[in-house]
C-alpha cells in the first residue's frame, strides 16, 4: 500500500511539473520567436497619430512599427497583447517583465540606458511647443517665461524645460491629452513635447483650427524600442526588423498613413535614421 502511495505521489508531481511547463511556455513571449505564445508590448493609449486606443483597436505610427517588429519576431496579430505605457512607467514595465517591448515615443537617453536597452532609433523628432492658433507671443522656448507650460511626468520634454528654462511655470500631468485640453481651454498657455506628437493633437477634429505647432524645434529626440537590459539577442532582432521596415517602404507608409494629414514633415536630414546606433 505504501509503495502505491509513493507511486501516486511521484506521478502527481510529474503531472504538476508538466502542467507548469505548459503554462510557462504559453505566456510572455521570448527573444527567439513567438509561434507558441504571446508578446506584450507597451504603447501610448492617448497619442493621436502615434499610439491611441480607439474602441477595442489600437492605431498610430508607433503601433504600426510595433506590429511590424512583432511579426518579424514570429508573432501574429492575435498574439500581441497591448499594455498602456505612460512615460513615467516605461522602465518599470520593462524591468518587471510586464512588457517585452516598449514602442511609445520613447526617447533614447543615457539615463534610461542605465536601466533598459534600446533598439533603434526608428524616428528622430524635435521638441516643440503647441499653443492656441491665435497666439503670436510664443514662438519658441525663450518666450515661455512667465507663462504656464504643460508637459508630462517622466518625459524628456519636461526635464529639458527644468534643466534649460527653470524660470518657466511648468506643470506636469500624467498624459499629453490633458495638456492639450488645458491649452485649448485657456487654463494653460502652452504644451511642450515632440513635434510629431503635437502635430497629432493639432490635427484632431476637436482641435482643428484651434491649436497650432509653433514650428521651432529645439532638441533632437531619438525614438527607440525599449527592452530588457542585457537582452542583446532580442535587441539585434529588433534592429534587423526596423532596418527591414525602413528599406521595404513600410516606414514611410506608416508615417504617411498616420500623420501625413496634419501637414507635418519630419526633418529629412535626420529621417529615416539608421537602426542599431542606439
Amino acid at each position: 500500500m505504501q509503495h502505491r502511495r509513493i507511486g501516486l505521489a511521484v506521478g502527481a508531481a510529474v503531472m504538476s511539473l508538466a502542467l507548469s511547463a505548459c503554462v510557462a511556455g504559453g505566456s510572455g513571449g521570448s527573444s527567439t520567436g513567438g509561434s507558441a505564445g504571446t508578446i506584450t508590448i507597451g504603447i501610448k493609449f492617448d497619442q493621436p497619430g502615434l499610439g491611441q486606443q480607439v474602441g477595442s483597436d489600437y492605431k498610430g505610427f508607433d503601433v504600426d512599427v510595433a506590429r511590424y517588429v512583432a511579426k518579424e519576431l514570429g508573432y501574429q496579430e492575435n498574439q500581441i497583447k497591448w499594455m498602456e505605457a505612460p512615460s513615467a512607467q516605461r522602465e518599470t514595465l520593462i524591468q518587471s517583465d510586464q512588457v517585452k517591448l516598449v514602442v511609445a515615443t520613447y526617447s533614447i537617453t543615457d539615463a534610461r540606458k542605465q536601466k533598459v536597452d534600446f533598439a533603434g532609433p526608428y524616428f528622430i523628432a524635435g521638441q516643440d511647443i503647441l499653443v492656441q492658433s491665435n497666439r503670436t507671443d510664443i514662438t519658441g522656448p525663450a518666450d515661455l517665461k512667465g507663462h504656464k507650460l504643460c508637459s508630462v511626468v517622466g518625459s524628456t520634454s519636461a526635464q529639458k524645460i527644468k534643466d534649460q528654462y527653470p524660470e518657466v511655470q511648468l506643470q506636469e500631468v500624467d498624459t499629453y491629452s490633458k495638456c492639450a485640453e488645458a491649452v485649448a481651454a485657456g487654463s494653460m498657455d502652452a504644451l511642450t513635447t515632440d513635434d510629431i506628437i503635437l502635430a497629432g493633437y493639432a490635427a484632431q477634429d476637436q482641435y482643428k483650427g484651434k491649436l497650432k505647432v509653433v514650428g521651432n524645434p529645439f532638441t533632437q529626440e531619438r525614438y527607440g524600442v525599449g527592452l530588457k537590459k542585457g537582452d542583446t539577442e532580442l535587441q539585434q532582432k529588433v534592429n534587423d526588423a526596423l532596418t527591414k521596415m525602413i528599406n521595404d517602404g513600410s516606414w514611410q507608409k506608416y508615417l504617411d498613413d498616420n500623420v501625413g494629414a496634419s501637414g507635418y514633415k519630419p526633418n529629412a536630414q535626420l529621417n529615416p535614421p539608421k537602426p542599431g546606433s542606439a
